[in-house]
């Protein structure tokens, strides 16, 4: 049977490359970057060596870049830290309804410590109201943060207009660019912001490290403490190998860039056109609007998300659940009920996320396969 991942949004496999810059860092050389000696040293020379490669990648300077355990880890320290650091300015901070769990978690864990959220609304193709964000900045705001791509819909922010926005009232931006990072460009300086955090498990990259942007010159309190690692801002023993490797996948992201945006937008692309030409009443969410060229949340008539990916999945298909349910399965996704979508239509809406090694075979038997399991539903 065939298997085919159309879940590349949720992480992708390792390149060849990537492993095999990393697999001396295992056994070979093993310092602990921390350690003056030759073997820490090879080890410093090492993440240095990433640390300029990811920076490349985002416009960024070496030294503006903090690595961490994941983007979840690099959301939690942007957020946190910026309202610990300057929470005698003002205790209002600035996102949006749909935000990655790991901004919007965060952000109603502040609330619970005193701090003040307001969740900014988006109009139907899931673009943020830039009209509205200037309306609730008020002098205690001390940071905005609004990611560059929905995990969802795929659906692409103007982040360089929110900067310009935000940067009247002398507010810290953030983004959070996991999503975008590898599919589209993204450049800290064009974008005007002043934290934002990628992942290297979503650009071929190992598991278990991301990174924060840190304008040069923005200080703010660490989360984690200990022995003072990553210039006091991230203690812990770096991650060695994952760091080479997130640093070698960001050459080969920066490397290829134009050829890999075509690829997923001409791959993209096909499976919409073919699914809409052979099932009737398929709606793309956000299908006008600027996405990033993999993503393409569908929604089906009359077949629920649940019944549809178990039967993928018989066949070989991995996609997933555009609802993104609760564990209890209760809770329909609060990116699509933002979007405007009917309870039922959340129910019925599935992501699926092309990558580099999806070809256009993959596409037309996805696309048959999903014809065939509409039509065997309404015939039951």
């Amino acid at each position: 049977m065939k298997r085919i991942f159309l879940d590349y949004n949720s992480t992708t496999p390792v390149a060849a490359e990537v492993v095999s810059a990393m697999l001396p860092y295992f056994s070979e050389h093993f310092g602990n970057a921390s350690s003056s000696h030759s073997y820490g040293q090879k080890a410093t020379h090492a993440v240095d060596l990433a640390r300029t490669q990811v920076a490349k990648l985002i416009g960024a300077n070496a030294d503006e870049i903090i690595f961490t355990g994941s983007g979840t880890e690099a959301n939690n320290l942007a957020i946190i830290g910026i309202a610990h650091k300057f929470k005698e300015k003002g205790n209002h901070i600035i996102t949006s309804s749909i935000e990655h769990s790991s901004v919007y978690n965060t952000c109603k864990y502040l609330e619970s410590c005193g701090f003040e959220i307001t969740y900014l609304s988006v109009d139907n193709s899931g673009k943020i109201k830039l009209s509205e964000l200037e309306s609730f900045i008020k002098k205690e705001t001390i940071l905005v943060s609004v990611m560059v791509a929905n995990n969802e819909t795929g659906v692409v922010q103007n982040i360089r207009e929110i900067s310009e926005i935000v940067a009247k009232y002398s507010i810290f931006t953030h983004s959070d660019a996991v999503q975008a990072l590898g599919k589209m460009y993204v450049n800290v300086n064009d974008m005007g912001v002043d934290l934002l955090s990628v992942s290297a498990h979503k650009i071929y990259g190992p598991k278990g490290v991301g990174a924060l942007f840190l304008r040069r010159g923005l200080g703010i309190s660490p989360i984690i403490h200990g022995g003072g690692q990553e210039k006091k801002m991230r203690s812990g023993t770096e991650n060695v190998p994952g760091i080479v490797g997130f640093g070698k996948a960001c050459e080969l992201a920066m490397t290829n860039l134009d050829k890999n945006i075509v690829h997923l937008q001409k791959t993209r692309d096909l499976f919409e056109k073919e699914i809409r030409n052979c099932i009737s009443g398929i709606k793309i969410n956000s299908f006008e609007t600027d996405r990033i060229p993999n993503t393409s949340s569908t929604t089906f008539p009359d077949i629920s998300s649940e019944t549809l990916l178990v039967k993928l999945d018989l066949n070989g298909i991995a996609a997933s659940s555009g609802a993104a349910c609760s564990e209890a399965g209760t809770e329909p996704s609060r990116i699509l009920k933002a979007l405007g979508l009917s309870k039922k239509e959340q129910h019925c809406t599935v992501r699926f996320s092309v990558g580099l090694h999806t070809t256009k075979e993959e596409i037309n038997y996805v696309v048959q396969t999903l014809k065939n399991i509409v039509k065997n539903n309404y015939s039951s």
